[in-house]
């Protein structure tokens, strides 16, 4: 069994606390483990450590060696992947194998194990160690289901003491007692009452299975425990002894439970063509995913909402060890590590950035924050207020290899099998045509007339009509001409009238509605009208007299001043001021 590296320094890395005698383990130290893991790999591990971060030259004096940069940037904060990684199952697969029973007289279990007594069996438990691959997803409070992939192993961890009568002696009659056999006859693992792996007996099963057209089940591991002890009755009787012999045996069932969610995906693609040749598809999944990719090289991928962090396990960091007189509590050999996956503040995410897929939707159900359900000292940038999970996510890509899309899970491993879309759901977008002219207009306002209609076929398009609604998933909405500030539709015939009251250039733009809710679909247009009440001859009549009306003092001074002049005369002034 390999030992732990355990020192006093630890503490200064990882909390260690005492309390009325219970240890609390730590993780142990990347690096100091040969769990199949690098150091950098296994410093990601641990999402429930206390992020006590020091220095590098500090590490260095208390250890003696250097961190790797992984491992430094984990002693401050958690790392958090894209996508569910290896690295738990690895390391559980690994650490199971440190897992020792205690022996005959000797029970060990974890404080969380269900006790069962017989009358020679006692501190008997059948404990679910791990189920892997797996992740514990984290969708709201009060709901954070396990997703268990449908073919993976099952470990536990069975184990008991055998109560030996003590020998008596009344009289001439001696009674003594002493164990013959022990042991766990089979192991059992049961999908709702229905048993569907059976194994030899073994303290430390791994059990794997296989799981078909399921939902959701209640896993349970079921161990049966027997023993034979050994009854011998002496009898004295002056110059013989009678000696009596017999054997009493007891078998006894323990097992342990686990509620999972049967991760078994078929996504749902959906596609369409943009006119200028670009590629949609939208992918419709009814549980959490992680997302997909659109090429072979799987350079252009899309994800959702959900990242992913791993940690132990905390109901294996201590054991206790029983016996008939006392019990102790020590620190576990194993610990167990699960992927766990949260809605992240960053949300849905195309790659690559710049130049790569573009998301046109989302769609999904609307949940409050899960932040209550990761636990304490756990760094991570979950959503903090109500989130969208993400169950459809449509792109619009330059090119998009069908034949090589693939969808990811957020079990590792686990890849969508695609679902062909039904006849007639492929969706042709196609080039609208947006016309706005001035159609009457005075000195206070104008009226515009906008037409919409099919660039290819000159049908009118009309935006009122709930007929061309056609929803592959998500909340789909109805197309719509944006005018000053203004929201329109136009009617059967393709038209709309907006009327405005401020001269100026008018653009109208068609937003039109998703393909993912309408069948034909379209792209958006644009078209300019300018308005301005000189366009008019009302308008300049309009102009000239308020022109005018406004000059009329000045016209009237101007007379005025005028007439003074003639009447005075240019003699009668100098003869005034001489």
């Amino acid at each position: 069994m390999k030992q732990r590296e355990l020192s006093v320094l630890m503490a200064a890395l990882f909390v260690t606390s005492l309390v009325t005698g219970l240890v609390t383990a730590s993780p142990p130290r990347p690096g100091t483990e040969g769990n199949g893991l690098t150091e950098n790999e296994s410093a990601t591990l641990w999402s429930r450590d206390a992020d006590n971060y020091i220095s590098q030259e500090e590490y260095q004096q208390r250890y003696g060696e250097s961190r790797t940069a992984m491992h430094q940037l984990a002693n401050g904060t958690d790392i958090t992947f894209k996508r569910p990684p290896e690295t738990a199952a690895t390391w559980t697969r690994n650490d199971f194998a440190d897992l020792e029973p205690g022996g005959s007289d000797t029970s060990v279990h974890p404080r969380h194990a269900s006790l069962e007594d017989g009358v020679f069996i006692e501190d008997a438990h059948a404990t679910v160690f791990a189920v892997q691959p797996s992740t514990r997803g984290h969708l709201e409070s009060g709901e954070t289901p396990l997703y268990i992939a449908p073919n993976g192993t099952l470990r536990g961890f069975v184990d008991y003491r055998v109560r030996v009568p003590n020998g008596s002696s009344s009289g001439n009659t001696t009674i003594e007692w002493s164990l013959t056999s022990n042991e766990v006859e089979e192991v059992r693992l049961q999908k709702d009452g229905e048993t569907i792996v059976e194994s030899d007996g073994s303290h430390t099963p791994a059990l794997d299975y296989q799981i078909e057209d399921d939902w959701s089940a209640n896993l349970t591991l079921e161990a049966e425990i027997s023993v034979r002890l050994k009854k011998t009755t002496r009898i004295d009787r002056g110059d013989e002894t009678d000696v009596e012999v017999t054997y009493r045996t007891e078998s006894l069932n323990v097992s342990d439970s686990i509620a999972v969610e049967i991760y078994d995906l078929s996504a749902y693609p959906y596609y369409a063509e943009y006119p200028n040749g670009d590629a949609g598809v939208a992918i419709f999944q009814s549980r959490p995913w992680q997302g997909y990719t659109l090429t072979e090289n799987g350079s252009a991928r899309v994800r959702g909402v959900w990242r992913f962090y791993t940690a132990r396990n905390t109901n294996w960091d201590t054991l206790v060890r029983s016996n008939r007189t006392d019990s102790a509590t020590v620190e576990s050999d194993a610990i167990p590590v699960y992927v766990h996956a949260y809605p992240s503040r960053i949300g849905p995410r195309a790659e690559p950035v710049r130049d790569g897929p573009e998301i046109i939707d989302t769609w999904g159900t609307d949940r409050p924050s899960p932040v209550g359900t990761v636990g304490e000292n756990i760094n991570i940038d979950i959503v903090n207020q109500s989130y969208t999970t993400t169950y459809g996510v449509a792109v619009r890509a330059e090119s998009v290899d069908r034949d090589a899309l693939q969808v990811a899970g957020i079990v590792r491993g686990v890849n969508a099998s695609i679902v062909a879309p039904d006849a007639g759901s492929e969706r042709q977008l196609r080039r609208s045509n947006l016309t706005v002219e001035v159609l009457q207009q005075n000195e206070s306002q104008a009226t515009l007339r906008i037409e919409l209609r099919d660039n290819e076929t000159g049908a009118p398009i009309v935006l009122s009509d709930p007929d061309r609604r056609y929803p592959i998933g998500g909340n789909t909405r109805n197309g719509y001409i944006t005018v000053a500030e203004q929201r329109v539709e136009t009617n059967a015939s393709g038209v709309a009238i907006v009327t405005i009251d401020e001269p100026g250039i008018y653009t109208a733009r068609y937003h039109p509605g998703s393909w993912l809710g309408h069948d034909p679909a379209y792209v958006s247009a644009t078209a300019t009208a300018r308005w301005h009440p000189l366009g008019t001859i009302d308008g300049w009549f309009s102009f000239i007299f308020e022109v005018g009306w406004q000059l009329i003092p000045f016209l009237v001074m101007f007379y005025a001043g005028k007439r003074l002049l003639r009447m005075l005369g240019p003699e009668d002034i100098f003869q005034r001021n001489p």
